[in-house]
């Protein structure tokens, strides 16, 4: 942490200092308290994410007040959430018996249910000593050792409470002066950058929502075969959707696809296309270049600049038969006991690339026990390799499923996932959508 100066104090009676060396004592304080808080600030700018902020906020509000524990609790006043207490040198159970306080019972409580003299911080520089709190918060203070709190409320003129920091101190004491004035400009500047991530956070949540909609509710049920479909969605909500839907003769329609860009546009883009790839498959299923060069020409109709990738598959489950057409989009992947491989397919261009688009199709008969997987290119993006590379990793890991899973489709998609995609991020923290159709033949 970066340490924080303290104020210069007067020189006492009958020293023989100078006034000049007195001022720029004081000078030198200043401009060291200034610079500090500078560094934070720019610190706290660097973070794009609501909880790398939050962290950032609380421990380098910890090194203003010199603080060694302390917890921040983000409940917006306006009820849209989202709502998280985080701790600095406190683990969970620590946290949780600080909940157990009543609210009307501690500064920070008190401010949170917005009771009256609560908009300024409070120091509570003997918690131990001070027989007027609530017995409770003592008898909590010393299970936990801490014997003074020093609160901060996070606030904006815009959107009102935000929340409250609150800082721990093992001993009785409480912060100087200039320190309680570095800690509130510091954390004014924290409640505006907090609101601008709040509501990228809240945009983000409804993109999700949204695009949730927009895929399907369930999968079918067909004899021959079992489905399960796995989606993981871009912070910013991406275009990559998969479908499957029910045919004439307990025939399947398969499809998995990616419209380009992100946010609301690549939304509608990708309803837009699943919509029209729905329709068209009733239309000609059995044809799928007939259905993706339909597809292609509502694409070239109604977003004009745009392009899009897309995989249309034609599936008799009772002859075990894969008849496929692929506009730009990364191959199948048929993994079973006997083999594991991708699946050849025609190059062809992307949706909204050519005038006309037509390709040929390839017809695919997989194994009794074989799970065929569909998906886009998203996937291979979010393991941060090369394409070479983002193959091989699929592969080996489509090969690795252990075989008591290999009944289960959606056991087997799980598995992959998990061993594709680094760190373990396969629910959060890629920046691309992705889009997994698992289909295990009988």
């Amino acid at each position: 942490m970066v340490p924080v100066s303290t104020q210069t104090a007067a020189p006492p009676e009958g020293a023989s200092a100078a006034p000049g060396a007195f001022i720029q004592d004081r000078l030198a304080g200043w401009v060291s308290d200034l610079t500090t808080l500078h560094e934070l600030t720019e610190r706290l700018a660097g973070t794009g994410t609501l909880d790398s902020a939050l962290h950032e906020i609380l421990s380098a509000g910890a090194a203003l007040v010199g603080a060694g524990r302390g917890l921040l609790v983000l409940e917006p006043s306006d009820g849209g959430g989202p709502s998280r207490t985080i701790g600095l040198g406190l683990a969970h159970a620590e946290l949780g018996h600080i909940e157990t306080v009543p609210r009307g019972a501690t500064a920070y409580g008190r401010f949170l249910e917005g009771l009256p003299d609560t908009d300024g911080p409070l120091a509570s520089p003997d918690i131990l000593g001070d027989t007027g709190l609530d017995p409770r918060w003592r008898e909590v203070a010393a299970r936990l050792g801490y014997a003074a709190s020093y609160t901060q409320p996070l606030t904006t003129v815009a959107a009102g409470r935000l929340g409250v920091l609150v800082w721990l101190y093992d001993e009785p004491a409480e912060p100087p002066e200039n320190r309680r004035h570095l800690v509130g400009v510091y954390a004014r500047y924290a409640a505006e950058h907090l609101t601008r991530l709040l509501e990228l956070e809240r945009t983000r949540a409804e993109a999700a929502a949204i695009a949730e909609e927009f895929r399907p509710g369930r999968l079918p049920q067909v004899p021959g075969v079992r489905l399960a479909a796995r989606h993981l969605s871009a912070p910013e909500g991406g275009g990559d959707w998969y479908d499957a839907l029910t045919l004439p003769d307990d025939a399947l329609g398969l499809a998995v696809g990616s419209a380009g860009g992100s946010g609301p546009s690549a939304l509608a883009a990708m309803s837009r296309l699943r919509a029209g790839l729905r329709a068209y498959a009733v239309l000609e299923g059995e044809d799928p270049v007939a259905v993706l060069s339909d597809l292609e020409l509502l694409l070239r109709l109604t977003e004009p600049a745009a392009a899009a990738t897309a995989l249309y598959a034609y599936c008799e489950p009772d002859r075990r038969t894969v008849l496929f057409a692929g506009a730009g989009h990364t191959p199948p992947l048929v993994t079973g006991d006997r083999r594991t491989e991708f699946v050849e397919t025609t190059l062809s261009a992307p949706l909204g690339m050519l005038s006309c688009w037509e390709a040929p199709s390839v017809e695919f008969r997989p194994l009794p026990g074989e799970t065929v997987l569909f998906y886009t290119d998203g996937l291979l993006r979010r393991t941060g390799s090369t394409t070479d590379r983002a193959f091989a990793r699929l592969h080996s890991a489509a090969a690795g499923v252990p075989k008591v899973l290999r009944q289960d489709p959606g056991a087997v998609a799980d598995h992959v996932l998990r061993a594709v995609l680094p760190d373990g991020q396969d629910r959060s923290g890629g920046t691309e959508d992705v889009a997994l159709l698992a289909v295990r033949f009988g």
